[in-house]
């Protein structure tokens, strides 16, 4: 295999590890911007966690199942010159999520203020109305005021947020900050399923809600806003990211693993891959759990980057069903949630390292909210949370016991599957670590645990010249709109460093990488 790759670079040299959203983005703007692009990926197609799995019924997603905060994917390619309109065909849900209990009770929350509020008044009564009236204005004033300061920033920081609350006092009364996001739902909302339902967004980033800061009710924000899905699947996004960055002269390489990473004279000078070879490289984006690095396993130089990784808590991992079936007895739309009898025990056994036995279930019914007709033969990725392997029980007979438990709480709710999963449908947080090495299967780097937790996750510039930081477990943050934010942190800390060392005028490169 020949990756040396002549090309005609104006600004330098750029080798992105990782095909994740947060290195496709990377690399697009990069090679757009004039950078020689060059992609490495240890498995056989783009996406990272976007990942698919074939079936008879075509590829099933297997990592996220919607698009939230759009303005984020459309301002990357406005960034780019391109509309997002122009390459995917986003349908947007009008139902954000259907909500089941175990006593039968639904709820249905939609895209509109107004029909959600409709909605709560005919499940909760009065009371619940006004309450979530008043969640609703609580939680999108947080939203608001840290937007900015927080994710859109480069480099929060604590002094960032202070400067927020003086300007408003009042946020302090809507941070809770002595609260966890259950305890200040608790004392919120009267009818505990509401509590439970505005609880779940925790895990949206790896959370507990008995153990996250309240500041996260923030996050129902992101999808009040507005859910679409990707005409084609999710995984339809990544490989419009690739394509677009290869028509500015990337270039990808798949099932290519990199060994470490190479520094001489306190820069990063390179790659080396698993089968000896070197590649020369001005810069490297890190696409990647930045505990690969805090570990040492890309060399000894990196130890001391992201170190806030090797002490921390990690976040939740998953496990995660896709397959194809026809189902029956429940009338489901996209996004489908069917809530555990005892939340707390969920949490309690998830922190313990066991597998639930009363678990949260969610239900993505793939085929469905795409404006047009579903086939009989559905496709549906079923996620239930799990603990990372830190506290993970063994996996003698993990799939015997999820694929039960799956079936049988789907089926008390009404839902039945003709087919039963077999083995090669179901991912474990075994499975994700062999994915993501140095993730020990948490799905979303650093837990979110604790108010601070925000500003303990590395950021995208390190103290390696030329070594750069872009992906979930970067900031902003977990999900796919972070991640893709983070791109954009990690390539204007590119900009900006070249600027101010002027390290990369035309004359002084000549040519794509090449072989040591």
């Amino acid at each position: 295999m020949n990756l040396s790759v002549i090309s005609n670079r104006t600004k330098g040299n750029a080798i992105v590890v990782g095909a994740g959203v947060a290195g496709l983005a990377t690399a697009l703007r990069l090679a757009h911007e004039g950078f020689s692009v060059t992609v490495l990926e240890q498995h056989k197609a783009p996406g990272g966690k976007l990942r698919s799995i074939a079936s008879s019924e075509g590829p099933i997603d297997a990592g996220p199942t919607v698009l939230t905060m759009r303005s984020i994917f459309d301002e990357l390619f406005r960034s780019v010159g391109e509309k997002l309109e122009d390459h995917l065909t986003l349908v947007r849900q009008k139902i954000l999520a259907r909500h089941w209990w175990p006593d039968g009770s639904k709820l249905d929350l939609f895209d509109d203020y107004e029909t959600s509020q409709q909605e709560i008044y005919k499940f909760a009564g009065l009371v619940g109305f006004r309450e979530f009236q008043t969640f609703f204005k609580r939680s999108r004033r947080l939203f608001e005021a840290f937007e900015e300061p927080m994710m859109h920033n480069i480099t929060p920081s604590h002094f960032e947020a202070a400067k927020v609350v003086f300007k408003q006092p009042s946020l302090i009364k809507d941070l809770a900050p002595l609260q966890s996001l259950y305890s200040s739902l608790k004392r919120h909302f009267t009818d505990p399923r509401l509590a439970q339902l505005f609880g779940r967004y925790a895990t949206y980033i790896g959370g507990s809600p008995y153990s996250s800061p309240a500041l996260l009710s923030l996050i129902w924000q992101a999808e009040a806003k507005g859910v679409w899905t990707v005409r084609g699947g999710m995984h339809f996004l990544a490989r419009t990211l690739k394509k677009l960055a290869e028509s500015r002269g990337a270039h990808f390489y798949f099932n290519t693993m990199v060994h470490r990473l190479l520094v001489k004279d306190g820069k990063i000078c390179g790659v080396q891959l698993f089968n000896g070879e070197n590649l020369q490289a001005d810069i490297v984006v890190f696409n990647g759990d930045p505990r690969a690095l805090a570990t040492g396993q890309l060399g000894p130089e990196f130890n001391q980057i992201a170190t806030e990784t090797k002490t921390d808590d990690r976040s939740l991992s998953a496990r995660v069903w896709s397959f194809a079936s026809k189902v029956q007895g429940l009338d489901l739309v996209h996004h489908n949630v069917f809530f555990a009898n005892n939340p707390r025990e969920e949490f309690d056994a998830i922190k313990a390292g066991r597998m639930p036995t009363d678990p949260t279930i969610y239900v993505c019914a793939q085929d469905r909210g795409q404006n047009e007709s579903y086939p009989e033969n559905e496709r549906f990725e079923i996620i239930l949370n799990a603990a990372p392997l830190t506290t993970a029980e063994p996996v003698e007979e993990e799939f015997e016991k999820c694929q039960t438990l799956t079936m049988k709480t789907l089926g008390q709710f009404g839902l039945k599957f003709n087919l039963t999963p077999s083995r090669n449908a179901l991912t474990t947080p075994h499975h994700f670590a062999k994915l993501f090495p140095a993730s020990e299967g948490a799905l979303y780097g650093q837990s979110p645990h604790g108010l601070t937790a925000a500003f303990r996750r590395p950021q995208s510039k390190t103290s390696i010249e030329g070594l750069y930081l872009a992906g979930g477990g970067t900031h902003p943050g977990a999900g796919m709109p972070m991640a893709t934010l983070s791109a954009r942190h990690a390539v204007e800390a590119i900009l900006k460093d070249q600027i101010s060392t002027s390290q990369f005028p035309q004359t002084d490169t000549h040519g794509g990488i090449s072989m040591a």
